[in-house]
């Protein structure tokens, strides 16, 4: 079926595999012995959003970070905002088109922020991960069946570690701060410790990470049974302003989602050009993927100061644009000052290209360098944002 869907035009093919002689068995109990290789992708997904902002950026777009909009209230046939920053200052925008793209937040949005009494539902759903010491030395993924139906899946993760993932249970109280509870960290390790020869045990978690999944709540009895297509609701009263509120979706369809938004809102948009994004690459995405890996090359011969570790990484987390954020520096002390595998040089470039105003958006929104750094070279990173914060207080203060 992958094959079929995805033409094969890059990725291997399907195969049968032999655990017994296959590396991908070694990890495994002697008990399974056949398997089943399929080849899929994978996307940085702190990196991917941030790229989005700023290809939007670069195309007109103003991307207001730490900005919550607090009032919408329909003037005629345009909305009228009231957006409150993080400082506290108000403002007025008027727009034509107002999209609820809340995730979590959207029917909130509709309630507390729109005025509309009898907002769509969502269902929250929690997915938990967890992410061990490195389990295995090649390249693959796993996916297991777990005896409850669902499946689980381990996944090579940041070079040094395994990416050990889902649950799906209902998720009440604050989406902003999910948190993976006992019950499930048990869950996965005793799930992926049916398959490795070696149990996995709460002394090899390094980090755990939860996130909702805001999905359309069309009455499902269980978390894992709600339906995962996103759900679009266009409201517009008699020559109002329209209203259209996003329900579910991920980041496999994000772009067809974008496009089925627009072909909602085309009706208000009689010069609206035809669907374009399928084929334009992302800020640092313009080189073929048949030259990675010499392109890694070329940046390591003229950036020969810096390990190829941190090389490869740099250019898979920026692309081309690796080179504009280093353009002439020749010398290690060219970049600034180290915070490990980090320099002063990435940090400027994370906060004047991609809204980065803490150490924790470097360590966990934009990257997740947090799992490399040490504690020290952290501290040492959230020292370097402390005069920072210092001065904007005293301007606000002072303003």
């Amino acid at each position: 079926l992958y094959d079929h869907l995805g033409g094969r035009k890059i990725l291997q093919p399907t195969r049968s595999v032999n655990l017994r002689s296959d590396e991908t068995g070694k990890p495994l109990k002697e008990e399974y012995t056949h398997g089943y290789e399929y080849s899929d992708c994978w996307v940085e997904d702190s990196r991917l959003v941030v790229l989005n902002a700023r290809d939007a950026a670069a195309r007109g777009a103003e991307i207001r970070t730490r900005t919550k909009c607090t009032s919408a209230r329909r003037i005629d046939d345009v909305w009228e905002l009231t957006i409150r920053t993080e400082s506290g200052s108000e403002e007025q925008v008027r727009a034509r088109v107002l999209v609820n793209a809340g995730g979590p937040w959207v029917s909130q949005v509709l309630g507390e922020v729109a005025g509309r009494n009898d907002p769509d539902k969502i269902r929250m759903v929690k997915g938990s991960h967890i992410v061990v010491d490195k389990l295995y030395d090649h390249d693959r993924c796993y996916i297991f069946q777990n005896a409850d139906g669902r499946i689980c899946f381990a996944i090579p993760y940041e070079q040094n570690y395994t990416l050990i993932g889902t649950t799906d249970e209902d998720h009440t109280g604050d989406p902003g701060s999910p948190r993976i509870s006992d019950g499930e960290t048990d869950y996965l390790l005793a799930a992926v410790s049916e398959y490795f020869r070696r149990p996995v045990t709460r002394e090899h978690i390094r980090w755990a990470y939860a996130g909702i999944r805001p999905l359309y709540d069309d009455g499902a009895s269980k978390a894992q049974e709600a339906t995962r297509d996103y759900v679009l609701k266009l409201d517009q009263p008699q020559n109002g302003a329209p209203l259209l509120s996003v329900f579910g979706g991920k980041i496999t369809t994000f772009r067809k989602l974008a496009e089925s938004a627009l072909e909602k809102l085309a009706p208000f948009f009689p010069q609206m050009n035809r669907p374009w994004t399928a084929t334009a690459p992302l800020p640092g995405g313009d080189f073929s993927y048949a030259d990675v890996d010499q392109r890694i090359a070329d940046l390591s011969r003229k950036y020969s100061f810096m390990t190829p570790r941190n090389v490869r990484r740099i250019f898979r987390a920026y692309g081309t644009d690796a080179d504009v954020m280093f353009d002439g520096a020749r010398f290690a002390q060219d970049m600034g000052r180290s915070f490990g595998p980090l320099t002063e040089r990435e940090v400027h470039w994370l906060v004047n290209k991609e809204w980065a105003r803490s150490a924790d958006d470097i360590l966990w929104r934009r990257s997740k360098l947090g799992l490399h750094l040490t504690q020290q070279e952290q501290d040492d990173l959230r020292e370097h944002f402390a005069p920072q914060r210092k001065s904007k207080s005293r301007k606000r203060v002072e303003g």
